[in-house]
């Protein structure tokens, strides 16, 4: 008998099975009800727990000088809310009606721009609005003005209780100010976009690439998910040395203030490699200060003048129709050519009478030169002109700048082959000397350095490398852009006749006494546009372009001035500018180093003359000079921190006595330091510094042992 019963059974199971299918009905009708009817609220509640295809920004590459050194790179700023709606919900309104008044003299502390009372005013404003995002500042501020906020009252606690919010940003910064801005470029901030220089040409490289993130509401806590994670930007290694740099903006810097110049142009290339090692662009501004407001180096299309002889010559020289014994008539000083009349610079003193041809560059005589073309050119111009071509100053240089072409005419012939389209017969003569044509300073510098290297023309080169975390990525090997620009015998011609014009010519101020340096003056005036040349107060191009050591070249240099009016001079005004540079660069490179120990007069006992400040510094210095100073403390400068004290020569000896400047709400004595260690001192305390003269420090506005605050402004007197 089974024990089965199907009678009593099957009704349960039919029961069951209807129950679970009304379950299901339901299930499906409030997933449909749920679908339509309450669609927007479940996607509203959605959207507070969870957030998909977010970007996540990378961060941008840095830009580094040759040796290393940041030149750009990129910090996070921040901008600091206040979410109210999230205060109320954990319900610490009365905590932060209680303190508040706490809150706006910590902000006010840290913004001293903005009284406690108007913090105040400005946080109740958004209180009462409940505003979910209420700005604290109007300004981005750094990681530790970031830090300080966060630490005052209510900001501290969790941001759902607190309400305390920091939007990241990635600010630009770059550590040597404005040391070859124009060159390294900027960044419009508030649109993270490259507006010029290597910033923008690299844009895409330093850049890197966005990620994809998503965020869930889980216990509570918003957590982020990466979906793909950001590649953050290549590091860019340049070719510019900071010391190079340094040095040519300061030599130029010198002499703009001197002559009261418009626009200063100073470039440094090394010979073997086309490296620009620095690039200075300085323009007088509104203000009267000199700042790096446009490449001029690059973008300047102007008549270059007389160091555009040199091609003129070498044309000349490379074509075989003279040669360096060739004699030249450049007469009283004033020369009639095609019904206008070419004068030299000295014509008012009776001019140069007969020359040879190097002597045409030695005291650059426009007759001689003009004179030497048109007699063998005149009726072939286009001849001449397929010779400047060859010698690649027309040439397309193709640099990360943008450099604009050069713009040489060719000469062209009519349908008959008779007469010239786009020629006159004073073009030629005015050609040869600088003139009817506009070559920025960046083509003519690798001309001249061109010349320095043999005859093998190289493409100025800005970036070495790129790198990663993980190390090179892409080299950027130097690159010929011409293998030989003249015939080697006219290359040795040229490189004696420029170390001439140095030596023995008008370039004398550019020459050094502890080797030869080869170069070209320039001096040119330059066309107002539609008002031409004859629109009131002349402006000038003053030049000087050239390398060193002449006969074993390392480096060329060219150095371009603006001025207006009288006195103009390439060499002696340039030319003081070439002179610093390479002086300078050849002492860096240890060529025109000597031993302290040489310096040393037995009969006497030298001791320098030591600044109060960063005595660790002083200490190392002067043991590398072989001097031991007295001191009361230890330390070593490669590896330690700065260590503050005062500097005490006897004549004999200098004694360091160490002196505590930590305190931190009282302002330092910093009488007798120089301007560096001074500044560093007082920006430390978060205070800002005035500076007025130079030397040591021998007036304060703020008395040392007073109270200070930050935000306070600190004049700083030198003498």
């Amino acid at each position: 008998m089974s024990l089965f019963n199907d009678k009593k059974s099957m009704p349960r199971y039919s029961a069951i099975a209807i129950v679970i299918a009304f379950i299901a009905l339901i299930v499906q009708a409030k997933t449909l009800y749920i679908m339509t009817v309450e669609r927007d609220f479940w996607t509203q509640v959605g959207n507070r727990v969870k957030k998909d295809s977010i970007t996540t920004r990378p961060v941008r590459g840095n830009i580094l000088s040759c040796d290393g050194q940041l030149m750009a790179s990129s910090l996070p700023n921040f901008k600091l809310y206040v979410d109210f709606n999230a205060i109320h919900n954990a319900k610490n309104d009365s905590l932060f009606e209680v303190k508040l008044d706490s809150i706006a003299n910590g902000l006010s502390a840290i913004f001293p721009e903005k009284s406690a009372e108007e913090f105040k005013k400005h946080l109740m404003e958004g209180y009462e609005k409940r505003h979910t995002n209420w700005a604290i500042w109007k300004k981005r501020v750094s990681y530790s003005t970031m830090c300080e906020v966060r630490s005052l009252p209510i900001f501290r606690l969790n941001p759902n209780k607190g309400g305390f919010k920091a939007d990241s940003y990635e600010a630009r910064q770059r550590p040597y100010g404005s040391l070859a801005k124009r060159t390294i470029g900027s960044l419009f901030g508030e649109k993270d976009s490259a507006v010029c220089g290597l910033e923008l040409y690299y844009d895409s490289l330093l850049r890197g690439e966005t990620g994809i993130r998503h965020v869930r509401k889980v216990l509570n806590r918003y957590l982020p998910i990466d979906d793909t994670p950001p590649t953050n930007g290549y590091d860019i290694i340049t070719t510019i040395d900071v010391s190079m740099q340094d040095l040519a903006e300061r030599a130029l810097l010198k002499e703009l203030n001197k002559i009261n110049g418009n626009v200063g142009v100073a470039i440094v290339m090394e010979v073997a490699t086309g490296d620009v090692k620095a690039m200075v662009n300085l323009q007088k501004m509104p203000s009267g200060q000199y700042a790096e407001a446009q490449n001029h180096a690059v973008s300047d299309l102007l008549e270059p003048g007389s160091v555009f002889k040199t091609a003129s010559i070498m044309v000349a020289l490379d074509d075989g129709v003279v040669d360096t014994t060739y004699r030249v008539d450049t007469g009283c000083g004033v020369w009639p050519m095609y019904k206008r009349e070419m004068k030299d610079h000295n014509w008012r003193r009776g001019g140069y009478g007969m020359l040879t041809l190097p002597q045409t560059l030695w005291v650059s005589s426009n007759i001689g030169v003009s004179r030497i073309i048109d007699d063998h050119y005149h009726n072939n111009p286009e001849k001449f002109v397929k010779g400047i071509y060859r010698l690649g100053l027309a040439d397309d240089l193709k640099i990360p700048l943008g450099a604009a072409k050069p713009r040489i005419r060719m000469p062209k012939k009519d349908k008959t082959g008779r007469q010239w389209l786009n020629w006159s017969d004073t073009a030629l003569p005015w050609m040869s000397i600088g003139y009817e044509t506009q070559v920025p300073p960046i083509s003519t510098l690798t001309f001249y350095n061109a010349i320095a290297n043999g005859g093998k023309m190289m493409q100025p080169r800005f970036v070495k490398e790129i790198r990663d975390n993980e190390g090179m990525v892409k080299e950027f090997p130097p690159v010929v852009l011409k293998e030989r620009i003249a015939k080697e015998s006219t290359i040795k011609k040229i490189t004696t006749i420029l170390e001439q014009v140095v030596r023995l010519g008008l370039g004398k101020k550019a020459g050094s006494t502890s080797f030869l340096v080869a170069g070209k003056t320039g001096t040119a005036q330059i066309s107002k546009g539609a008002a031409g040349y004859k629109s009131g107060q002349m402006n000038y191009l003053l030049s000087f372009a050239g390398f060193f050591p002449a006969y074993q070249p390392m480096y060329s240099c060219i150095v371009c001035i603006q001025k207006s009016g009288l006195p103009a001079s390439g060499g002696g005004m340039s030319g003081v500018v070439f002179h610093e540079i390479s002086e300078g660069i050849m002492a860096q490179t240890n060529k025109l180093k000597l031993d302290a120990t040489d310096a040393r007069d037995g009969n006497s006992i030298l001791i320098p003359d030591v600044k109060d400040g960063n005595i660790l510094a002083a200490d190392y210095v002067l043991s590398q000079i072989g001097l031991k100073p007295r001191a009361d403390w230890d330390g070593d400068y490669m590896h330690g921190n700065p260590i503050w004290g005062r500097a005490d020569n006897n004549g004999h000896n200098v004694k360091f006595t160490k002196e505590d400047m930590t305190q931190k709400d009282v302002m330092p004595d910093v009488h007798g330091m120089g301007a560096r260690d001074a500044v560093f001192i007082i920006e430390k305390k978060g205070m800002k510094v005035k500076l007025q003269g130079r030397g040591k420090v021998v007036e304060q506005s703020i008395g040392a042992g007073e109270k200070i605050k930050k935000g306070m402004t600190c004049s700083l007197r030198l003498a």
